[in-house]
């Protein structure tokens, strides 16, 4: 980022806001500090967390236990630099002058791959991604 004293801001989007985006959510904000404003949100918010996106996470040191499906809202639309769209399943209109991404993210169950081993798969592509773009926002 060019200018030093704004934070960017990204949005992390899925379908239910349950596993896809909190991982990217919890893995950019362990690895952001404060450095990055994180937000997550679905376009059809489901009722709960992923077990396994929560578990998957915390062996990593990460625990998001307290966070919750939330739905996509204009205000954070407007807010925020990024949007990044996980999966197939969710859409996100384009917006003028906004910056929107979707990341066709590693889907293991296709190969057979399920539980935690598939949360892993998936926990590990969003992460290497998560990085990627923490590279460009933080700008080192």
């Amino acid at each position: 980022m060019t200018e030093s004293t704004r934070t960017p801001s990204v949005l992390f989007v899925c379908s239910k806001n349950g596993g896809k985006s909190q991982l990217a959510a919890g893995l950019m904000n362990q690895l952001a500090n404060g450095t990055v404003t994180v937000h997550s949100a679905g376009t059809k918010p489901g009722t709960s967390l992923n077990p396994q996106a929560v578990e998957s996470l915390a062996e990593l040191g990460i625990d998001i236990t307290g966070e919750h499906p939330k739905a996509v809202t204009d205000d954070v639309l407007n807010e925020v630099d990024v949007v990044i769209v996980l999966g197939n399943e969710a859409k996100v209109d384009a917006r003028d002058g906004k910056r929107i991404e979707v990341w066709d993210t590693d889907e293991p169950s296709e190969r057979g791959i399920e539980g935690m081993d598939r949360m892993r798969l998936v926990r590990d592509d969003i992460k290497a991604r998560v990085e990627a773009l923490y590279a460009e926002l933080d700008g080192d």
